[in-house]
């Protein structure tokens, strides 16, 4: 699928050789309770590309056996025309719902709002509405793709209009760390047989998750004055199934309670995504602490991974 668009953290770029020095720049800080995040999982069923001997099922019952084993409650946001196209990855959200997943609506075929007309957007929406009534949980969620959701246009509020009229709340993203950009090299570097650079992008990856933690803490101190309930963003991708253990076990080993996103978004923080009447705030977490003060430093991974195993 198409890579996310809007970043929801400020980056900086650097060399590789500053990485290591980057993690450790924004640690997780202390707290005097519990902090909590949910897990929200985009793109069901198909994320790809896929190394060879990999598949929609393969990695979607890799993902839901870690998310099992670690009893963490998670979402995954479905575009529901990769059933159509891909019958066989129906697969995938009959075993994510056997776990006790729940599920919720990405759109139909993952389309940007601000390329949409509000008709448009509707279709998009009701269109992938057939395939989440199968459950019984409330799929009444909605992840807007690309994380676009028309901030600074008219087309924010019509599209909160069109979600209200229609039951919806939006699964907002607190925590993100471009979990997607790994899945591109990660193919590449299978290809090539090169597991050093395999093993390359596992610690990329997991110094990548450790400085989020760290510099989301640190804007909702900020922002806030306290830990919000954060909302995890990721993607159900093959180096996801491989890496989900370890991240996982590094939220846990961080202190972190995993929490059902209805939970998170149920903290006053979330009120405009959840009560679409309500005007929508015009600072996200990032803008009311960047209002405060600079945000904290946040390596840019994008050129690294790019250039990793190419040619």
């Amino acid at each position: 699928m198409p890579s996310k668009v809007r970043s929801i953290g400020s980056v900086t770029s650097i060399t590789l050789a500053a990485v290591s020095l980057a993690s450790c720049t924004t640690v997780p800080l202390a707290n005097s309770s519990q902090p909590e995040v949910a897990i929200t999982i985009d793109d069901l069923p198909v994320h790809g590309p896929y190394p060879a001997g990999e598949t929609p099922q393969s990695v979607g019952s890799a993902v839901v056996r870690a998310l099992t084993a670690a009893h963490a409650p998670a979402y995954g946001f479905v575009n529901g025309h990769w059933v159509a196209e891909q019958p066989e990855t129906a697969g995938v959200l009959r075993m994510w719902r056997s776990a006790g997943l729940s599920l919720g609506n990405h759109g139909w075929a993952h389309r940007h709002l601000s390329e949409m007309s509000p008709a448009e957007f509707e279709q998009e929406l009701v269109r992938n509405e057939p395939t989440l009534k199968a459950g019984s949980e409330d799929w009444h969620w909605f992840r807007y793709p690309f994380l676009d959701e028309g901030w600074k246009s008219p087309k924010r509020a019509e599209a909160r209009q069109i979600l209200a009229k229609h039951g919806y709340k939006v699964a907002t993203v607190t925590m993100d760390f471009g979990d997607w950009m790994w899945t591109a090299p990660y193919a590449r570097c299978r290809a090539a047989g090169n597991e050093a650079s395999v093993a390359r992008l596992e610690e990329l990856y997991m110094q990548a998750a450790r400085e989020s933690i760290g510099y989301y803490r640190q804007v909702s101190r900020t922002a806030y004055g306290r830990d919000i309930p954060y909302v995890l963003l990721l993607h159900i991708s093959p180096f996801e199934a491989r890496m989900l253990p370890r991240l996982l076990t590094l939220y846990r080993e961080g202190g972190f309670r995993f929490v059902n996103l209805p939970d998170a978004e149920a903290d006053p923080v979330y009120a405009d995504q959840v009560q679409l009447q309500l005007p929508a705030d015009p600072k996200d977490m990032e803008g009311k602490a960047a209002a405060i003060r600079p945000l904290p430093f946040r390596t840019d991974f994008a050129p690294i991974l790019d250039a990793m195993c190419k040619g």
